[in-house]
């Protein structure tokens, strides 16, 4: 035993003499074996001859798995460079590897000595690999959910390239997930601005929301943990809906704004309660809105249309009555403007006319009602236009009448006795003296205004049925006959005056008899014509008694001239 250990801690060389030494021995001790059995000469040839080659066989052996063992150890060291090699490359790092052939070191130490840095390079693939496989799994799942893919994605089915590890490689990739994350958040913004959106324009016109999320995609509707859709086919149909629902929105106010502004005429028309127009201010405030300003829950909701609606045709029904009664007040009215102003008017023939363009006729009763305003309007102009005169006609008159009443007061032989009133009458008669004497200048002033409107008009001033013209010539002529008569009376007087100082101084005086005032033989002669034949004169067609009494124009008409029911004298004669 203990030759033996010695033989396994010794070099090579010693090892090969204690080989020699125990081979010898043997042989020594096969030999005697040998002379013993007593084997030939032959026979132990070839036995040692068989002995020397199954060794030489053995070392052969050996020699030949140690050259292979080398070779596979150059083998493994080539192939660990060569991946050393590849790793780096695919890593991108850069890595000096000593020359081994130029070195001492056997195979083992070299092999060892890289196997290390191998390891190292191995792990930092692997790591490597991994952070690849998470970026490129995070870009295939923003990239799926671009597209809208449903498919459930698998991070081990990720194929990686193994053969681009580099941090150059990596920082692309990175870039790239965050320029997809960014355009995820923009899309995530986009979507749900459009989904609030929809939800207040939902909320606006009454609709289902949810109903409507769940079309586009479920995904919109509230569910807990689960990510919204952000594929371009969603956002394509976010953008259709809502502006779907914007054009609705505006139809609706379109139409809100319409029932709005017809309400309004028609509570204007019929002079509606508040309390009645106080239940519709959600659809009137809306007239001036915009639609984006509109945002009231409910405010454009098919009921509140429906009831706007509703009530609409309920006022129009009502409207036609109402319209009716209307036209008729204004037929009304324009009949006492006319009447005002002492124009002629065929007034039965007017409202035959009326009412049956208002019960018969085919035009809108709106229309109607609008004409009726617009002659109201001429008739307040025309009525304008004569009103100088007429102001001038009245003074006119007023001055007649105090002639008149001048004349029966000069007529009165008692009307300096002391008495009631007296007074008065007297200061009276001194105004009515005055006025009495502008007579002519007014009428004068008179017939040129009335001639310089005829002009303008191109028509006759007509005042109660008679052209004013022509009651002023009349009434001049008529003055004039008036004051050649007072002339005649006063020689006739001055005749009988001498008559009776003539019969006084041949049979002396006579008592004389008083007459009461008004009783005078003068007065029809003074104021022209008896009074069943007064409205034959100037002054009766000015509407003026011959005595104290005042003008009384009230049964006088007035002229429609135009549109549906004015009708002129040439017409109510055919």
């Amino acid at each position: 035993m203990s030759t033996t250990f010695a033989a396994n801690n010794s070099s090579p060389l010693s090892l090969s003499k204690s080989a020699t030494t125990t081979c010898a021995s043997l042989l020594r001790e096969l030999q005697e074996i040998w002379d013993e059995i007593g084997e030939s000469d032959t026979d132990r040839d070839k036995m040692l001859l068989q002995l020397e080659q199954e060794c030489l066989d053995i070392y052969r052996r050996k020699v030949e798995r140690s050259r292979k063992y080398k070779a596979e150890l150059h083998q493994s060291l080539a192939e660990f460079e060569a991946e050393i090699t590849q790793l780096t490359s695919a890593l991108g790092e850069r890595l000096s590897m000593p020359r081994y052939e130029k070195m001492k070191d056997n195979l083992k130490h070299q092999i060892s000595f890289i196997s290390p840095t191998l390891e190292n390079l191995r792990l930092k693939k692997q790591a490597r690999v991994k952070e690849f496989s998470e970026i490129e799994f995070q870009i295939a799942l923003i990239c799926a959910e671009i597209a809208g893919s449903d498919q459930i994605l698998d991070p081990s089915g990720i194929q990686v390239d193994e053969l681009d590890l580099t941090t150059k490689k990596l920082g692309e990739l990175k870039s790239h997930l965050q320029e997809l994350q960014f355009e995820r958040n923009l899309r995530l913004q986009k979507v749900s601005i459009h989904v609030s959106a929809i939800h207040q324009l939902s909320v606006v016109m009454s609709l289902d929301f949810k109903k409507i999320m769940t079309k586009i995609h479920p995904s919109l509707v509230d569910t807990v943990g689960e990510s919204k859709s952000i594929s371009n086919e969603t956002l394509a149909k976010l953008t259709s809906e809502m502006n779907s629902l914007k054009q609705e929105k505006l139809l609706r106010l379109l139409q809100v704004q319409d029932f709005g502004r017809s309400l309004k005429e028609l509570w204007s028309l019929m002079d509606m309660p508040i309390q009645d127009q106080k239940r519709f201010d959600h659809v009137t405030r809306l007239i001036t809105s915009a639609a984006d300003e509109v945002l009231s829950p409910g405010s454009l909701s098919v009921d509140v249309i429906e009831q706007t609606e509703i009530e609409v045709e309920r006022l129009n029904g009502l409207k036609a009555t109402k319209m009716k009664e209307l036209i008729f007040r204004r037929q009304s009215e324009l009949e006492e403007i006319y009447k005002s102003v002492h124009m002629d008017i065929d007034s039965d023939k007017a409202w035959q006319l009326l009412i049956s363009l208002v019960e018969y006729g085919t035009n809108d009763l709106s229309d109607l009602l609008s004409s009726m305003d617009d002659q109201i309007a001429i008739a307040k102009e025309q009525a304008q236009s004569r009103k100088d005169i007429l102001d001038k006609v009245e003074k006119w008159k007023h001055a007649f009448e105090e002639e008149s009443w001048l004349d029966e007061y000069e007529r009165d032989e008692n009307r300096y006795s002391a008495g009631r009133g007296v007074h008065k009458n007297l200061k009276r008669a001194e105004k009515a003296r005055i006025l009495v004497s502008k007579i002519p200048s007014l009428v004068e002033n008179l017939t040129t205004k009335v001639k310089v409107w005829e002009q303008e008009k191109g028509m006759p001033f007509i005042y109660n049925k008679t052209p004013l013209l022509q009651t002023l010539e009349d009434f001049t002529i008529s003055r004039q006959a008036k004051e050649e008569e007072k002339r005649r009376s006063r020689e006739q007087k001055k005749l009988q005056d001498q008559l009776a100082t003539e019969q006084e101084a041949l049979f002396g005086s006579k008592p004389s008899v008083k007459k009461p005032l008004g009783q005078s033989t003068y007065a029809n002669t003074m104021v022209g014509t008896p009074n069943n034949r007064r409205l034959g004169t100037p002054a009766a067609r000015l509407g003026i008694s011959g005595g104290n009494g005042r003008r009384d124009s009230g049964k006088v008409g007035a002229v429609i001239p135009i549109n549906y029911v004015a009708l002129s004298k040439d017409d109510r004669r055919n």
